[in-house]
């Protein structure tokens, strides 16, 4: 496979175009030149990227999030030295691996109308508690919409498309659809895909009786506000043979960035890794400057026993980068020792800004 090339440099990301009044709350909070490091990071991830519309640049000052995770995405793909073929404007990625072609689309998991965005940081009560299912029922309801999305989308659209039948399709996913949306890490995206949710009231409730960690449960269904009702397990069986896997991560954030920044400012960066075959949390923290993390630290990948065309699990693998299958002879796990889990924003980032990378952590 010839090594890949980027096709044009990225237009700039974070020279102002739009409005002022018209900034996402996000852009406007990383233009402050104590940034400016991890600016650069982002840069470096966004190199080679094209605006294959003309629109990117608008849409990442305005909307932010979904244009954020395709950058990482972009910069996560260039670290695994996948070549990127830009020949056709949809789905969002047409990778080239040395284990064959893969069609990626990127996907966020939005806040309902109405709701609080996730860069309001109104404060949640339950949280501050211990009690994270009513966070979670949300995240899974948001990721369920939006996954769906793309699953329509791919049968409409996608599989009409020359390049891309008989390939794995495969959709990543980032939650952004509520204030400390990072608190869900992996709960509610495998409840929804395996009905496998990790029930840790029950391990806070009796911590002895489950030396391994939180329990897993079976939810069966999930029922929305208006009543309708989410069947989980999406990938217990062939309803979604489309899908290949889900690639999933709640710490591609800005705080991303500030923890691969090498330019030091006030700051420690404070997160929790996964330890052994059960991924016991592991407490660290390093200054800013001192970069803590490589771009696929915190990444999962969700593959789907029952795909038409399996993902590859050597794709995608790599030391600290979780994936997981369930099928009929049960579940099989990888990279959870020394995977990223959570990460904590540090007190400067507490008292300067509502940070897209400030992460609160479960005491």
């Amino acid at each position: 496979m010839r090594v890949y090339q980027p096709v044009a440099r990225c237009v700039d990301l974070f020279t102002p175009i739009v409005d002022a009044e018209h900034l996402h709350p996000n852009f406007k909070a990383v233009q402050i030149m104590q940034r400016a490091g991890e600016v650069a990071v982002v840069k470096d991830w966004a190199d080679g990227f094209p605006d294959r519309d003309g629109k990117f640049v608008d849409q990442f000052q305005r909307t932010f999030n979904s244009c954020f995770w395709e950058v990482y995405l972009h910069g996560l793909f260039k670290d695994y030295g996948f070549e990127m073929d830009w020949a056709h404007p949809s789905p969002d990625f047409w990778l080239k691996t040395p284990l064959g072609e893969v069609i990626v689309e990127a996907v966020t998991a939005n806040e309902a109308d109405g709701a609080e965005p996730e860069w309001g940081r109104k404060p949640i009560e339950l949280i501050e508690k211990g009690d994270f299912w009513p966070l979670n029922r949300v995240a899974i309801i948001r990721l369920a919409n939006a996954l769906l999305s793309k699953v329509r989308k791919y049968e409409r659209t996608y599989r009409a498309l020359p390049h891309v039948p008989r390939k794995p399709f495969v959709i990543a996913v980032a939650p952004f659809e509520q204030p400390f949306f990072n608190h869900q890490y992996d709960r509610p995206i495998q409840a929804l895909l395996y009905d496998y949710y990790v029930d840790e009231q029950a391990y806070k409730a009796n911590p002895s009786r489950y030396p391994n960690g939180p329990p897993g449960v079976k939810l069966g269904d999930i029922k929305k506000d208006n009543g309708a009702v989410i069947d989980l397990g999406l990938f217990l069986d062939d309803r979604w043979r489309e899908v290949s896997a889900v690639i999933f991560s709640c710490t591609a954030t800005w705080g991303k960035a500030v923890a691969m920044s090498s330019v030091a400012r006030d700051g420690v960066i404070h997160s929790v890794w996964g330890q052994g075959e059960f991924g016991k949390p592991d407490k660290r923290e390093k200054p800013i400057g001192v970069p803590s993390e490589g771009i696929s630290d915190g990444l999962m990948v969700f593959h789907n026993h029952y795909a038409t065309n399996p993902l590859s699990w050597d794709v995608f693998h790599r030391p600290g980068v979780i994936q997981v299958v369930f099928g009929p002879d049960g579940v099989q796990f990888e990279g959870r020792d020394q995977s990223l889990q959570f990460r904590v924003p540090t007190q400067w980032d507490r008292d300067e800004m509502a940070d897209p990378g400030d992460e609160a952590m479960p005491s």
